[in-house]
């Protein structure tokens, strides 16, 4: 088992003490943001053999009475308009960005602040990872949270991961702190 395996693994332990339920976690971010790779990352699969998603993939994990659903939807732009069908009942919402394409920043920015005022979303946590960096002309976390205007989410949990989809590295920190703010959520409920 992977490192990150483990660590989704751990996050499920975590929530064990709650009550026994499905959580639905929503993927998305622009086409070509690490998605896929993110996910295949997560359930222990090859990394290296991944083509654009067409439509989405469901991967459904189950351990200790808990099951993570998550839907990882193309980013394509022909594709966005429909994420907002996805959206109702998620527990939590992935947003992936490709740290290293600076271009698309305004144009991720744009789609991720019309998803936080979508009405599904009122208040689910939001993990974004600032993926690809491990590339040397990958932006800070703290750079794109900047650009990002996150501090204006005062509504929600939220939380800004640096993270290689690729090699793994920051996903499990990632995976933490959707544990931790998960098992605080369901404690507050």
């Amino acid at each position: 088992m992977g490192e990150v395996q483990k660590g989704f693994f751990s996050v499920l332990q975590k929530l064990k003490g709650t009550t026994e339920q499905e959580l639905r976690i929503v993927l998305l971010g622009l086409d070509n943001a690490g998605k896929t790779t993110l996910l295949k990352q997560l359930s222990s699969e090859d990394v290296n053999t991944i083509t654009p998603t067409q439509g989405f993939n469901i991967k459904s994990l189950t351990s200790h009475g808990m099951k993570l659903n998550v839907w990882d939807i193309g980013g394509q732009r022909k594709i966005r308009p429909f994420w907002k069908k996805y959206l109702e009942n998620t527990d939590l919402l992935i947003y992936v960005i490709d740290s290293a394409d600076k271009k698309r920043f305004e144009e991720t920015g744009l789609e991720l602040s019309e998803l936080i005022v979508d009405e599904n979303l009122k208040g689910v946590p939001v993990l974004i990872f600032a993926n690809k960096q491990d590339l040397a002309t990958a932006s800070p976390a703290s750079e794109i949270a900047e650009g990002l205007n996150l501090h204006t989410y005062r509504d929600r949990a939220w939380q800004i991961q640096a993270c290689s989809a690729f090699s793994g590295e920051g996903v499990q920190d990632g995976m933490n702190w959707i544990s931790d703010t998960i098992v605080n959520r369901k404690k507050a409920d």
